[in-house]
């Protein structure tokens, strides 16, 4: 007699999605309603065969809101009971497009983009209350650093800017403070000490030898 399957042993169903923000200065959350059963749900879905957790979170984002999207970090999982099996959906944090790329799919009726807290009273769902209240105000963190983070970048490039122009334009203008080669000497060359007489006439060096280096040894000596 053949043992029937027990329930515990059925492999669970594997879902991704995820918390998909619009704005940066004030991030706005989205949350679709779906077509048969008139709930407000976070934008998630089913794996598709030989499909990762991520390619099908950044899909059903895509496919459920109509705006393109970019992932960042992963956020977490929810798990519930869907038709008598385990399901486990994972979140990642999605920053969507300013402008819609595609249609809604047939199962979403309307896509809505809300504040934090607006967002989470409108979902139909304890379970999705609860994650988007633990895990939005991190979300909005991380966009609002990242949107820092760019303005700093943005600033030191702007100021960096003027100071390249500065240093192009100081050597264009370099040969120009060059006057003639006599001013250049007098600006890096010390002024020289005036030689005895004796070593600068040829006349005299050949025929006093002894004197001239008497009167050297005094000058050095000065």
């Amino acid at each position: 007699m053949k043992k029937k399957k027990s329930k515990t042993g059925r492999q669970p169903i594997e879902a991704a999605g995820g918390i998909v923000m619009r704005g940066r200065v004030r991030p706005l959350f989205a949350v679709v309603q779906l077509r048969r059963q008139r709930t407000w749900v976070l934008p998630k879905g089913k794996l598709n065969r030989d499909e990762s957790a991520l390619a099908a979170a950044r899909r059903e984002a895509i496919e459920e809101t109509g705006h393109d999207v970019s992932v960042h970090e992963f956020l977490g999982s929810v798990g519930y009971k869907s038709g008598g099996r385990p399901k486990i959906v994972r979140f990642w944090r999605m920053q969507a497009s300013s402008r819609p790329v595609a249609k809604l799919m047939r199962d979403v009726r309307a896509v809505r983009w809300l504040p934090l807290a607006q967002a989470t009273a409108m979902l139909t769902h304890d379970r999705e209350r609860v994650f988007l209240e633990k895990v939005g105000p991190h979300a909005m963190r991380q966009a609002l650093s990242k949107r820092n983070a760019r303005k700093i970048v943005t600033s030191r490039r702007k100021k960096a800017a003027p100071s390249g122009k500065r240093m192009a334009t100081g050597a264009a203008e370099q040969p120009k403070r060059l006057v003639t080669p006599h001013a250049c000497k007098r600006r890096t060359q010390p002024p020289a000490r005036q030689l005895p007489r004796a070593t600068v006439h040829g006349e005299n060096t050949r025929h006093r030898p002894r004197e001239i280096v008497r009167k050297l040894w005094t000058w050095l000596r000065q």
